[in-house]
């Protein structure tokens, strides 16, 4: 297995809509499996080796895993605020832990999100990492419908997104006012994640395999933060916004 590091909610198999009743990461524990973090506190800016474990009911390190988006497990870590954020994929060792290389790039407290299946089964286990010393929170960025990311822009198209009911998000990638040309990345073309500003709620969706038009059902009303990645030129970058979601 590769580890991939890039900077990320979850949906499973063919994963096109996430519903309101499967809210996922916020809970360490969950239908009989627990994620088991090495550690709970880094140095900010230094690059650690972050181990974990998912375990059973009676504490025994689980080993089998699913293929799901090309990769057995999805890692996702981000600041409380979503300002730092991250997707890598770790490596499985001969014990059946994981661990990935990692750098928490400021102080403050991070949410740790695993993102797989087991036995046709999906989970997203999730537990709090601390970086420590002085925190600087940072608001919420605005709403806007473009951002730029590495020279990239990234425009997004959508109707009024409302609580319980199915949005359609579109976005379009362009470079010097030109469309680029997308490489498949985690077996589309691209990757989507959403999460809820306060708790943290997670969601995963993924578009159709030729486009970046993704539909997603937002649970609740409030502001989410989504988090755009795609491929071009064999390097992923993310792109961010912020999708505010009405009654």
């Amino acid at each position: 297995m590769d580890t991939e590091t890039e900077q990320t909610a979850g949906m499973h198999g063919n994963g096109m809509v996430m519903h309101a009743d499967t809210v996922q990461g916020l809970a360490v524990s969950a239908d009989g499996l627990t994620l088991g973090l090495g550690l709970r506190m880094a140095t900010p800016g230094r690059q650690f080796q972050l181990t974990f474990r998912i375990l059973d009911e009676r504490g025994r390190t689980v080993g089998d895993f699913d293929v799901e988006h090309t990769k057995r497990l999805h890692l996702v870590v981000v600041r409380r605020d979503m300002i730092d954020f991250q997707h890598v994929h770790p490596t499985q060792v001969a014990d059946g832990s994981w661990a990935t290389p990692l750098t928490l790039h400021e102080a403050g407290s991070y949410r740790v999100f695993a993102d797989f299946s087991t036995s046709g089964r999906p989970y997203v286990l999730a537990d709090d990492l601390l970086a420590d010393g002085i925190v600087a929170w940072q608001a919420l960025p605005v709403p806007a419908g473009a951002t730029e990311a590495d020279g990239f822009e990234i425009r997004l198209t959508e109707g009024t997104a409302r609580a319980g009911e199915e949005s359609q998000l579109e976005f379009a990638v362009t470079r010097n006012g030109r469309p680029v040309e997308l490489q498949n990345y985690l077996g589309a073309k691209g990757h989507l994640v959403a999460l809820r500003q306060g708790d943290l709620a997670y969601l995963h969706v993924h578009p159709d395999t030729e486009s970046l038009k993704f539909m997603a059902t937002f649970p609740t009303s409030g502001s989410y933060r989504l988090f755009l990645q795609f491929k071009v030129d064999g390097a992923v970058h993310t792109a961010a916004f912020t999708q505010e979601v009405s009654l």
